[in-house]
This record gives structure tokens, C-alpha cells and sequence, in this order.
């Protein structure tokens, strides 16, 4: 099993502190390296998802925005690359920022968007008569982005208070 040393520990909550300063005190709610990387996966998603047709093209790019950190999460899990799977996830959870700004955006339409020009978040809440709840949606989804995020730094506390017992 890939334990968490206190180095890798150190350097995990270092990430997370610079993360949640980022998130916080960003005034345009995109991070440049994460997010684009984050719109790649998310355009991916759009064709990899519209194979199966237009529905699941639409929900697509959300659906590769949270796909693909989750893959790499498990992947990590099953190799018990525990440090590893905790920053997966923290990427993961970080998307859930991203999805809700792009969700806040529905009715306004201000964002610049990629491709067609359709708005992903204004046909999907269209279509589940949710338009009007756009930013009260996106505020949920930030929150759980939140929550996410903490439960992250319990986990890998908590593995690394395992390893020091075990390794004391």
C-alpha cells in the first residue's frame, strides 16, 4: 500500500491551502491551468457522450468533466495510491466550481463558450423547467464542491495519522 509520509502530506495540504486561496479570492471563478484542462475534458466529453446521441452529447461535456477525474480516482484507489486518489479527487471535487459557474450562467449567458454556441446549462435547465433556479442550483453545487474538498483533507489526514501510528 502507498502510505502518506509526512513529505507527501505537507505537500498535499500546501496544494489544497493554494486551491482554496485560488477558489476563494478568484475573481473570475476560472482557474487557468486546472479550468482549461477542465474544458478540454468537458468538450471531450460533448463527443465522446454524442455518440450515443444528442441528449447525452448536451450532458456530455458536464459528464466529461466529472468522468474523467473520477477514472483517475479509481484508478489510483485500486492501485492504493492513496496520496495519489486524494489529489484525483480534489480535482474532481474543484470541477464542481467550474460546472456551477457555467450553471449561475444559464440565464445570462455572459461566459465566453467553445463550439456551437449553444449554452449547455440553459438547454439543461430548459428542459427541467429550472432555468429560473439557476444560481440557487449552481449555489448547491458549489457547496458540495465544498464539502467535497474538506472531506478530502479528513481523508488524507486521517491516512496519514495511520501511517505515523504504524510507523512511530
Amino acid at each position: 500500500m502507498n502510505t502518506v509520509t509526512t513529505p507527501k502530506f505537507i505537500a498535499f495540504i500546501i496544494a489544497f491551502l493554494l486551491l482554496v486561496i485560488t477558489l476563494v479570492f478568484d475573481t473570475d471563478g476560472f482557474i487557468f491551468i486546472i479550468d482549461h484542462a477542465n474544458l478540454l475534458f468537458h468538450e471531450a466529453g460533448h463527443v465522446i457522450f454524442g455518440i450515443f446521441g444528442s441528449t447525452l452529447g448536451l450532458y456530455g461535456g458536464t459528464l466529461g468533466q466529472f468522468v474523467f477525474p473520477i477514472v483517475t480516482a479509481s484508478i489510483f484507489f485500486r492501485e492504493r495510491a492513496v496520496t495519489s486518489f486524494t489529489v484525483a479527487m480534489l480535482w474532481l471535487f474543484e470541477n464542481f466550481f467550474n460546472v456551477a459557474r457555467y450553471m449561475a450562467d444559464a440565464r445570462a449567458q455572459e461566459l465566453p463558450l467553445v463550439g456551437s454556441g449553444d449554452h449547455d446549462w440553459t438547454n439543461i435547465f430548459s428542459r427541467w423547467g429550472l432555468l429560473n433556479y439557476d444560481i440557487t442550483i449552481a449555489n448547491f453545487v458549489r457547496v458540495f464542491g465544498w464539502l467535497g474538498l474538506i472531506l478530502t483533507v479528513f481523508f488524507i489526514t486521517y491516512e496519514w495519522n495511520q501511517y505515523r501510528k504504524w510507523h512511530a
